[in-house]
């Protein structure tokens, strides 16, 4: 527990008579980015609701280590609000200063003047980390946070997520996209219908799902990938029926797989 930001034993919840979160049981460590991975339907938004307080459960415990920030998947202010005045009013619920430095960062100075129905998604999305963060909160839940983003709005929100874990904060995410899971997770947790499916790291889930490799070729003709256990008989198979065919090959190129590939391969086998 002395390095545990949020332990999770035994959650159960249910709705009339759906099984949502099946006995769930992991353990979020202090200053670690944790992902929650599922299919829509898998209970990974009630089982973020539940350890942010915000939804009861049917049984099992939450224990949950330090002050808390959230960011929910859906989010709204009055229309007409301007930031200031958000920022302003959570700093008094919380009974906290207002952290200017926070503020700059994440851009709120630059929208500072506009009316909430006038600001973009992305800062809309801002907006709402910045909202989370008051108060200087130990554990940061993130509920889609970078969903409706165009590229520049996610490789910004991607820099202060990062920025925040290197501050020692804790960060729980759920999330859709596998590249940034990724690209930001330490550790990630796949849930298939209400059941943990697996807990690790992403090098854990490839080992797991066994030693798969993809072949990328690409040709005149276009891109294809083919999926072995075997790289070196694929590889000279497909080599000499390319000879034989007589198309040229532009590049080569072999990986282990993406997460987005092991997450489809693990939700996949679980519901077989």
């Amino acid at each position: 527990m002395m390095n545990s930001a949020v332990q999770v034993r035994g959650l159960k919840k249910s709705y009339g008579g759906s099984i949502v979160l099946n006995g769930l049981d992991f353990e979020i460590e202090k200053g670690e980015a944790f992902a929650l991975l599922g299919v829509n339907g898998a209970g990974k938004t009630t089982a973020l609701e539940c350890m942010e307080g915000l939804r009861k459960y049917d049984s099992g415990s939450i224990t949950v280590n330090g002050k808390t920030g959230i960011q929910l998947q859906s989010s709204s202010l009055p229309a007409h609000i301007k930031p200031m005045e958000a920022v302003r009013l959570f700093s008094k619920w919380n009974k906290a200063k207002i952290d200017f430095n926070m503020l700059n960062a994440l851009g709120i100075k630059e929208i500072e003047k506009k009316l909430y129905i006038q600001l973009s998604t992305g800062q809309k999305r801002r907006l709402h980390l910045a909202l989370a963060l008051i108060g200087n909160p130990d554990i940061i839940f993130l509920d889609e946070p970078t969903a409706g983003l165009d590229v520049t709005g996610r490789v910004s929100l991607h820099e202060q997520i990062r920025k925040l874990k290197s501050q020692g904060k804790t960060i729980v995410l759920a999330s859709h996209d596998m590249a940034e899971v990724e690209s930001l997770c330490d550790r990630i947790a796949i849930l298939d219908n209400g059941n943990l499916a697996f807990c690790g790291t992403a090098t854990e889930l490839t080992d797991k799902i066994g030693e798969k490799y993809f072949i990328h070729i690409k040709t005149q003709q276009g891109n294809s990938t083919f999926e072995t256990d075997n790289i070196e008989d694929t590889l000279i198979s497909l080599l000499h029926d390319l000879k034989q065919k007589e198309i040229h090959i532009l590049d080569i190129k072999v990986d282990r797989g993406t997460l987005e590939q092991h997450f489809i391969e693990m939700a996949g086998r679980e519901t077989e």
